[in-house]
Protein backbone atom coordinates (compact mmCIF):
# COMPACT_ATOMS: atom_id res chain seq x y z
CA UNK A 1 0.00 0.00 0.00
CA UNK A 2 1.36 3.15 -1.06
CA UNK A 3 2.70 5.92 1.64
CA UNK A 4 -0.39 8.61 1.91
CA UNK A 5 0.57 11.81 1.38
CA UNK A 6 1.25 14.66 3.81
CA UNK A 7 -1.68 16.60 3.12
CA UNK A 8 -3.87 13.03 3.09
CA UNK A 9 -2.67 12.35 6.29
CA UNK A 10 -4.48 15.79 7.58
CA UNK A 11 -7.75 14.83 9.34
CA UNK A 12 -10.74 14.84 7.30
CA UNK A 13 -12.23 17.92 8.78
CA UNK A 14 -8.86 19.86 8.80
CA UNK A 15 -9.05 19.02 4.68
CA UNK A 16 -12.65 20.21 4.55
CA UNK A 17 -11.63 23.62 6.19
CA UNK A 18 -8.23 23.81 3.98
CA UNK A 19 -10.57 23.21 0.83
CA UNK A 20 -13.60 25.02 2.05
CA UNK A 21 -10.75 28.56 2.44
CA UNK A 22 -9.34 28.03 -0.74
CA UNK A 23 -13.17 27.95 -2.24
CA UNK A 24 -14.38 30.97 -0.55
CA UNK A 25 -11.02 32.88 -1.15
CA UNK A 26 -10.90 32.13 -5.15
CA UNK A 27 -13.83 32.12 -7.50
CA UNK A 28 -11.24 29.98 -9.72
CA UNK A 29 -10.83 27.06 -6.98
CA UNK A 30 -15.24 26.91 -6.48
CA UNK A 31 -15.08 26.26 -9.79
CA UNK A 32 -12.54 23.97 -10.52
CA UNK A 33 -13.50 21.90 -7.58
CA UNK A 34 -17.17 22.04 -9.02
CA UNK A 35 -15.93 20.68 -12.72
CA UNK A 36 -14.04 17.60 -11.02
CA UNK A 37 -17.44 16.80 -8.75
CA UNK A 38 -19.02 16.84 -12.40
CA UNK A 39 -16.82 14.84 -14.11
CA UNK A 40 -16.78 11.87 -11.47
CA UNK A 41 -20.58 11.58 -12.28
CA UNK A 42 -23.09 11.00 -10.29
CA UNK A 43 -25.43 12.94 -12.06
CA UNK A 44 -24.66 16.53 -10.85
CA UNK A 45 -24.76 19.44 -13.36
CA UNK A 46 -21.88 21.99 -13.10
CA UNK A 47 -25.17 24.26 -12.72
CA UNK A 48 -26.36 22.66 -9.50
CA UNK A 49 -22.80 22.06 -7.65
CA UNK A 50 -22.04 25.59 -8.54
CA UNK A 51 -25.41 26.74 -6.63
CA UNK A 52 -24.06 24.79 -3.48
CA UNK A 53 -22.76 26.41 -0.64
CA UNK A 54 -19.11 26.73 -0.05
CA UNK A 55 -19.22 24.13 2.78
CA UNK A 56 -21.05 21.52 1.07
CA UNK A 57 -19.15 22.09 -1.97
CA UNK A 58 -15.70 21.13 0.33
CA UNK A 59 -17.19 18.30 2.19
CA UNK A 60 -17.93 16.66 -1.45
CA UNK A 61 -14.62 17.42 -2.72
CA UNK A 62 -12.98 15.75 0.38
CA UNK A 63 -15.40 13.20 0.53
CA UNK A 64 -14.74 11.54 -2.97
CA UNK A 65 -11.00 12.82 -2.70
CA UNK A 66 -11.53 14.98 -5.88
CA UNK A 67 -7.94 17.13 -5.20
CA UNK A 68 -4.77 16.43 -7.49
CA UNK A 69 -1.62 16.26 -6.02
CA UNK A 70 -1.09 20.14 -7.18
CA UNK A 71 -4.28 20.72 -4.94
CA UNK A 72 -2.96 18.94 -1.93
CA UNK A 73 0.68 21.53 -2.67
CA UNK A 74 -0.80 24.53 -3.15
CA UNK A 75 -3.46 23.50 0.19
CA UNK A 76 -0.87 22.58 2.03
CA UNK A 77 1.40 25.70 0.76
CA UNK A 78 -2.38 27.34 1.91
CA UNK A 79 -2.24 25.97 5.55
CA UNK A 80 1.85 26.23 6.52
CA UNK A 81 2.57 30.00 5.20
CA UNK A 82 -0.77 31.25 4.70
CA UNK A 83 -3.37 29.82 7.71
CA UNK A 84 -0.72 28.59 10.62
CA UNK A 85 2.99 29.76 9.59
CA UNK A 86 4.20 28.72 12.70
CA UNK A 87 5.72 25.42 12.41
CA UNK A 88 7.87 26.73 8.57
CA UNK A 89 8.39 29.85 10.39
CA UNK A 90 10.24 27.41 13.60
CA UNK A 91 11.85 25.35 10.83
CA UNK A 92 13.28 28.82 9.06
CA UNK A 93 14.88 30.99 12.33
CA UNK A 94 16.17 27.56 13.60
CA UNK A 95 18.25 26.98 10.01
CA UNK A 96 18.68 30.93 9.69
CA UNK A 97 16.33 31.51 6.50
CA UNK A 98 15.28 34.63 5.91
CA UNK A 99 11.24 35.48 6.28
CA UNK A 100 8.28 37.35 7.19
CA UNK A 101 6.34 35.47 9.01
CA UNK A 102 7.54 32.37 7.80
CA UNK A 103 7.11 33.46 4.21
CA UNK A 104 10.33 33.42 2.28
CA UNK A 105 11.22 35.90 0.04
CA UNK A 106 10.48 35.58 -3.82
CA UNK A 107 14.73 36.59 -3.97
CA UNK A 108 15.76 33.35 -2.34
CA UNK A 109 16.95 30.84 -4.97
CA UNK A 110 17.69 26.53 -3.43
CA UNK A 111 18.85 25.38 -1.80
CA UNK A 112 17.93 27.22 0.81
CA UNK A 113 20.45 26.56 3.78
CA UNK A 114 23.57 24.02 4.09
CA UNK A 115 22.56 20.81 5.60
CA UNK A 116 23.30 21.50 8.97
CA UNK A 117 21.59 24.28 8.67
CA UNK A 118 18.53 21.82 7.91
CA UNK A 119 19.13 19.32 11.04
CA UNK A 120 18.52 22.49 13.65
CA UNK A 121 15.62 23.36 11.15
CA UNK A 122 14.13 19.48 11.57
CA UNK A 123 15.25 19.47 15.07
CA UNK A 124 13.41 22.69 16.21
CA UNK A 125 10.30 21.34 14.21
CA UNK A 126 9.87 18.13 16.09
CA UNK A 127 10.66 19.80 19.02
CA UNK A 128 8.10 22.08 19.32
CA UNK A 129 5.31 20.97 17.08
CA UNK A 130 4.79 17.17 17.46
CA UNK A 131 2.43 15.32 14.75
CA UNK A 132 1.97 18.61 12.82
CA UNK A 133 5.56 18.99 12.51
CA UNK A 134 6.28 15.58 11.01
CA UNK A 135 3.75 16.13 8.53
CA UNK A 136 5.39 19.35 7.56
CA UNK A 137 8.59 18.20 7.41
CA UNK A 138 7.19 14.98 5.29
CA UNK A 139 6.18 17.77 2.96
CA UNK A 140 9.42 19.16 2.45
CA UNK A 141 10.59 15.90 1.73
CA UNK A 142 8.21 14.95 -0.73
CA UNK A 143 7.68 18.82 -2.63
CA UNK A 144 11.17 20.24 -1.99
CA UNK A 145 13.75 18.35 -0.77
CA UNK A 146 16.34 19.49 -3.33
CA UNK A 147 15.94 22.96 -2.05
CA UNK A 148 16.70 21.57 1.72
CA UNK A 149 19.59 19.61 1.54
CA UNK A 150 20.06 16.44 4.05
CA UNK A 151 15.91 17.23 4.91
CA UNK A 152 15.58 13.24 4.20
CA UNK A 153 18.34 11.72 6.19
CA UNK A 154 16.74 14.33 9.19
Amino acid sequence: MATPSPYRTLPPERRVALVLHAVRASREARQLYAQRLVARGGGFRPQTVLSWPPDRLAKEVVRLNAETAQDELELLQLLYVELEPAVQTTFLDAAGVAHENGRMGEELEPPYADAEAVRRGVAAVRAAHGEDGERYLRALVRYSKEAWPGIEEA
